[in-house]
């Protein structure tokens, strides 16, 4: 009631999403960012889970910041809350605890949008020690995986997420080798024009394939440094990034 008094007359001000701190990993380096301000859905966000397992996912809901932002927050908030709840376990099933993840942020984003919301999403759980990724890709832009001079894509495991209640989801698992690195970025990122055409998944391979970034921080940020990727005026563009060194 304090809240709606305060702003009666105008709109209450978006939830923001907890702006997180990406966790040390132990074997690789994990990294996020973003270009410019946030201006619809886009979501990235770690956490670790436990001594071993950091769960990390990048979410594009659709919309403006203006009207989507109750359900980014609530996203983030299943995301970090059933998150940890699930992979915690000793005795669990990443792949089923991946795809349980799965369903619970597709009920929150249908429950929190009152009705069908798209939002594309890309989650995974990195394994320390194993190098070991389980993932599930619900219609988001393909993981990329570069190892040596090969890409190799991770394309969608099932539909984009708030369509339907009864979708179904599959996870996968890959190895991340040494020296190799997993880029996602937002549709944002491939959508972005750059001498009047779209920059497109194929130029994001070819940069992926060329960088001599040094961590996967510098990896994001000169990706969206990119010609086409600055000073984004119609959408999010985000990049997350997962890197093996050593």
């Amino acid at each position: 009631m304090v809240l709606r008094a305060l702003f009666k007359g105008k709109p209450a001000p978006p939830h923001v999403p907890v702006q997180c701190e990406a966790p040390e990993l132990r074997d690789a380096d994990i990294a996020a960012a973003y270009s410019g301000p946030r201006m619809c859905g886009d979501l990235y966000d770690f956490i670790r889970v436990s001594p071993d397992r950091v769960l990390f996912g990048l979410l594009d809901v659709a919309g403006r910041a203006t009207e989507n932002s109750d359900i980014v927050s609530a996203a983030q908030t299943t995301f970090r809350e059933r998150g940890t709840a699930l992979f915690a376990k000793s005795d669990m099933n990443e792949a089923e605890a991946m795809m349980e993840l799965c369903l619970e942020l597709n009920r929150t984003i249908l429950r929190s949008a009152d009705g069908v919301r798209e939002c594309p999403a890309f989650a995974g759980c990195y394994r320390e020690g194993l190098g070991t990724v389980c993932y599930f890709n619900a219609g988001h832009t393909p993981g990329l995986l570069r190892h040596q001079n090969t890409i190799t894509e991770l394309p969608a495991t099932g539909l984009p997420l708030g369509l339907f209640s009864h979708a179904f989801w599959e996870a996968h698992t890959v190895a991340l080798p040494s020296h190799s690195a997993l880029l996602l970025v937002s549709r944002g990122v491939t959508e972005a024009r750059w001498e009047g055409k779209e920059l497109g998944l194929e130029r994001v391979k070819e940069y992926l394939l060329q960088s001599k970034a040094p961590n996967a921080s510098d990896l994001c940020k000169t990706l969206l440094a990119q010609p086409g990727n600055s000073a984004p005026t119609d959408n999010d563009r985000t990049a997350m990034a997962l890197v093996r060194p050593f």
